[in-house]
């Protein structure tokens, strides 16, 4: 056998290995649950193939397992029903200042430019997933017939895009009665506008981003 075959194939095993050991890192390092599953799924995935491979049975049997367990969880994550709800809440709410004190360093990790304050902010709901608080929807109803985001929060573990659908798809049912046209969000985050975006939001001039309702 060419001994260059060997050196190469070889190299190609140890680099899946050190592949699958970055991904599996990596989703220890992530907050939602869901994508905890995805990421380590594929890097579990990886192991097991180059245990196998390698003859290092336990480790591609250990490893295969890890997939079985992940893939569980994911058919539970996502085939289950969820439960989603706003709850209107007012600007001096007592849980919702403390919810915004807890949460204050990520939230402005997204939203630098949110503050409290009542005389520009007329919309507070607090997003229910399964009765548990998921996010916290935070806006300006304007006078011309449009609603501003000024946050729209959701916590680590309920990153998965599902809040937004629901949010504004209720949002839309809420307000189209009373006159409101479009929901107007301003971000230079990635993350967030790739969320915009997921979402039905049309990126417009600098940050602004625009959703017809």
């Amino acid at each position: 056998m060419n001994p260059l075959f060997v050196m190469d194939t070889n190299f190609f095993l140890e680099l899946i290995g050190y592949l699958a050991s970055a991904i599996i890192a990596l989703s220890m390092a992530l907050n939602s649950i869901a994508w905890f599953r995805i990421v380590n799924l594929i890097g579990a995935a990886l192991f097991s193939i180059y245990g196998f491979v390698i003859g290092a049975f336990p480790v591609g049997i250990m490893n295969a397992f890890i997939v079985a367990v992940d893939v569980y969880y994911l058919v539970r994550i996502f085939g289950t029903k969820e439960h989603f709800h706003l709850l209107e809440v007012r600007p001096d709410d007592g849980y919702m200042l403390r919810f915004i004190r807890f949460h204050q360093q990520d939230i402005h990790h997204f939203f630098p430019d949110f503050h409290l304050n009542a005389d520009r902010q007329n919309v507070y709901y607090f997003v229910l997933r399964n009765m548990v608080v998921a996010g916290l929807f935070v806006g300006n109803r304007t006078e011309g017939g449009h609603l501003e985001v000024l946050l729209d929060y959701v916590t680590p573990a309920y990153r998965d895009f599902k809040n937004g659908r629901f949010v504004y798809d209720t949002l839309k049912e809420i307000f189209a009665g009373e006159g409101i046209q479009h929901i107007l969000a301003e971000t230079t985050h990635p993350r967030h506008q790739a969320y915009l975006l997921h979402n039905g939001f049309v990126k417009g001039e600098g940050k602004r981003f625009t959703k017809e309702l």
